[in-house]
């Protein structure tokens, strides 16, 4: 959807649920249309700056919202930046808001504006070409802090988050949609992402879910959901957040960087830099590639289930990647 039909549509349920918060005179600005809508809310009086989020219908109930902002809060009592919440003037976490232009109602929560320079666009300057393994490997480092505090936390009672394990990734309905229907695959492909599926599925299903392994994850942090900030790195965007393995999260990280020249420093970068701070045995890296295949594969069922989102002209040198990645699979299975 582009962004002056977004904003036609949206802005008015933006504006109307916005005066359930304590807000004072809210001015709004659309930031983007992707899994949910976003606007900056400023509150016109003290000038403070927060995320309004209109959560896509049918994605995460309200419970699993709630538990969303349980983790995110443990992750900053454990020194992590990550979004800390505003309710709403009755004390609601979230609210629901018709939206008319669609039919729809929507929940919607808001959280603080943290301000910074998206991760993606930081390292597209020129100039900061040869910091892109230093920067990734901050990226380990940071991703290796949420996993410690992830395998010793416990959720309370009633934690209602989605699985990642071997159904939900590479099952006959996983969660992100069926990607072997991908309009960009022809028939071979679509056989040939069947038959990877199947032996991905075999492989997941032999892992371990134990706590050291598999816990609370992200499960989308990628460089797009990275902000920098006095040299710094801060986490934004949890709707993905799942019980998943630690493998999986690392994928996620490094997935967008497979066809740089500079992949290799760039992954060796990120693994010294989480090696730094949390173990990471040789058994377990190794994984890297099946799951750089799996989110792959998870990316392209995302968008086959959201067609809206405009692919640009990256999406047939993913598709072959995939091929390749699912044949070399196939051989070695």
């Amino acid at each position: 959807m582009e962004p002056a039909e977004a904003e036609r549509v949206f802005l008015p349920a933006a504006r109307e649920a916005a005066k359930a918060f304590p807000v004072e005179d809210p001015q709004l600005s659309l930031v983007t249309v992707s899994e949910n809508v976003t606007f900056r809310l400023t509150d016109g009086r003290t000038g403070e700056d927060w995320v309004l989020r209109l959560h896509r219908p049918g994605y995460n109930s309200e419970a699993e919202l709630e538990a969303e902002r349980v983790w995110t809060s443990a992750l900053r009592e454990a020194g992590l930046a990550a979004p800390e919440p505003l309710h709403a003037r009755d004390g609601r976490a979230f609210t629901p808001q018709a939206v008319a232009g669609t039919g729809e109602v929507r929940l919607v929560g808001v959280t603080r504006w943290i301000e910074g320079e998206v991760l993606d666009d930081f390292l597209e300057s020129p100039d900061r070409t040869g910091e892109r393994p230093l920067w990734f490997r901050r990226l380990g480092a940071l991703v290796a802090r949420t996993h410690l505090q992830s395998e010793a936390w416990t959720p309370p009672p009633g934690f209602a988050r989605t699985r990642l394990d071997a159904d939900g990734l590479m099952g006959p309905a996983p969660r992100w949609g069926p990607f072997w229907d991908h309009a960009a695959l022809g028939p071979e492909d679509r056989d040939l992402a069947i038959q990877a599926r199947d032996v991905l599925h075999a492989r997941l299903s032999a892992l371990p879910l134990e706590p050291s392994v598999f816990g609370m994850i992200h499960a989308d942090l990628h460089p797009g959901n990275l902000l920098v900030r006095d040299g710094d790195l801060a986490i934004i965007d949890f709707d993905d957040a799942a019980f998943g393995w630690r493998m999986y999260d690392i994928a996620v990280a490094l997935t967008h960087q497979q066809a740089s020249q500079d992949f290799a420093a760039v992954r060796d970068a990120f693994l010294a830099g989480y090696r730094q701070v949390r173990d990471l045995p040789e058994t377990e890296a190794a994984q890297l590639s099946d799951f750089l295949l799996v989110r792959d594969l998870v990316q392209l069922g995302w968008l086959h289930e959201r067609p809206e989102i405009e692919t640009g002209d990256w999406l047939p040198a993913r598709v072959d990647l995939i091929r390749r990645r699912c044949e070399a699979l196939l051989a070695d299975a």
